[in-house]
This record gives C-alpha cells, sequence and structure tokens, in this order.
C-alpha cells in the first residue's frame, strides 16, 4: 500500500480531513483518528507547524517571494541551525527527492553519508557529529519535497573541489528557508523534551505488533499481513505507516485510550 491508497482508505471510511492538531486527523464525520504515520515523520512536532509556519506566513506578508535577495546570506542562518542540532559545523545544500540528496552525498563520501532520523536509539551508539554526510527532512508536514544535505565544513575545507561533484542541488525560497530553519531549531527543543518515558508507556499494547526503537516502530508481524493490519488499524482509528518498511511513530502525548479499540479488537497472525 501506498499514501494516497491509505489516504482514500481513510477518506472512504471518515469522510475528508477538516482539521489536524498535534498528532490527530478530525474527519467530516466527526471522527478523530489517531495520526501514527506523521506524514512520514515530517509531522512528528505536529500538524499545526507552530512559530515555523507563524514565521513563514509573516514572511509571505511581507511579499519576500520573489527571486531578489531577502537577507544578507540567509543560508547562513539555516546552516547554523543545522549545525546546532548535529554539533558540528556543516554547510548545507538543498535537494528536491531523499534519493537526489543521498547520490549527492555518495558522490563525496561513499561509505559516511546517512540519513538522519531524530530520536532514533541506534543514532546513540555513533557520534553523529564526526559522520560527513547527513541528511535531514525537515520537521514541518509540507517539506515533503525538501531534503537538507549536512556535509561537515572541516573535511569539505581538506578536499575544496568536492562539491563539483555534486549535482542536483536547489534553491529554496526565502519564505521555506525561513520556516525550515525555525522548524530545526523547534526539533532541537523538542529532543531535549521527549525523552524514553514519553513513549515505553504504550508498550502493553503496541509491543504485540511492533518493535519499538524510540518512538519508532518496525512490524513484528509478516510482510504479506501487513496490507490486512493497516486497514484494521485503521477500522480501530488509527492511521500507521502504508509501508512495511517505513516506520510508525508513537503518538507523543496522547492518552493511553487511543489505543483501546486495538486492544480490544487485537489483530491475529
Amino acid at each position: 500500500m501506498n499514501k494516497s491508497e491509505l489516504f482514500v482508505e481513510l477518506y472512504n471510511r471518515y469522510g475528508a480531513v477538516k482539521r489536524a492538531r498535534g498528532c490527530f486527523l478530525y474527519t467530516a464525520k466527526n471522527m478523530r483518528v489517531t495520526d501514527m504515520y506523521q506524514e512520514e515523520g515530517r509531522a512528528i512536532l505536529g500538524w499545526e507547524g507552530g512559530s515555523a509556519f507563524t514565521l513563514m506566513k509573516n514572511t509571505i506578508s511581507r511579499g519576500q517571494t520573489g527571486s531578489f535577495i531577502c537577507e544578507d546570506k540567509p543560508s547562513l542562518k539555516l546552516q547554523k541551525a543545522v549545525s546546532e542540532l548535529f554539533a558540528s559545523d556543516r554547510t548545507v545544500l538543498c535537494f528536491s527527492s531523499q534519493k537526489a540528496a543521498l547520490a549527492a552525498g555518495l558522490s563525496i563520501y561513499s561509505e559516511g553519508t546517512s540519513v538522519y532520523r531524530p530520536w532514533n536509539i541506534q543514532n546513540e551508539k555513533i557520534n553523529i557529529s564526526e559522520i560527513p554526510a547527513l541528511i535531514l527532512s525537515p520537521p514541518l508536514p509540507w517539506a515533503e519535497t525538501v531534503y537538507l544535505l549536512a556535509l561537515d565544513t572541516k573535511k569539505l575545507n581538506e578536499n575544496p573541489d568536492a562539491l563539483l561533484l555534486v549535482r542536483g542541488a536547489i534553491k529554496l525560497p526565502f519564505a521555506m528557508e525561513v520556516a525550515y530553519t525555525r522548524a530545526i531549531y523547534n526539533l532541537i527543543k523538542a529532543l531535549q523534551e521527549r525523552e524514553e518515558k514519553n513513549w515505553f508507556i504504550y508498550d502493553p499494547v503496541l509491543t504485540k505488533y511492533w518493535e519499538r526503537r524510540g518512538p519508532y516502530l518496525f512490524p513484528k508481524l509478516p510482510e504479506d499481513e501487513y496490507h490486512k493490519f493497516v486497514l484494521h488499524c485503521l477500522d480501530c482509528g488509527i492511521l500507521i505507516s502504508p509501508e512495511y518498511n517505513n516506520p510508525s511513530i508513537v503518538p507523543f502525548g496522547t492518552d493511553k485510550g487511543v489505543f483501546t479499540k486495538l486492544k480490544n479488537s487485537p489483530f491475529e497472525y
């Protein structure tokens, strides 16, 4: 199942989504659906966008939407935010797909390129700041076509011709760059606030079906049963990842009651 098919199933059951707040989707048929897909993790900080959306809206309202220069060296602010996130000086390039960002990273560091996933417990076993190339999807629901490649600036300075190998980088509109910069600072703040205690409380229900790593849920059930499981969860008012190899996410801060239907109507496999 892909994302489009999942949302058709959501619509067929509960109608159009009229509002999205936090990790909940509110539909036309007065149904509140618990979102554990979270737009492949881009909505992990919530669907509203918070201060990032406010800054973007303010920038647009000022008409700073053209190709003209809106600020002295605006990309340096984005690089500063990314450098703070990864605790190392980073040079940031933008791409329209994860595939393009990955290809660019591998063209420079064939064995030192990795996709970053916040709160991934695997990250605790390695020093993120020492990875030469990290790919980050900004934590904003509408950032589906933007991926950031954060390259270790110190290592780049040792090989100044390395960037000549990069292909496919894009320039962000100023309003989007402002929003993504703020979103990364919001992520840094959230990383300091959300802990294991915020996720393990749901284990009695969730670990029957998933292996949990931090907030990320990897299916235990066979892949050929997963499509049925996705639909079963949707019938229980829970939206999970439609793709077997793409983890679902524990909904931060929700009441354990959102899993009552799944607990009372278990999926057998």
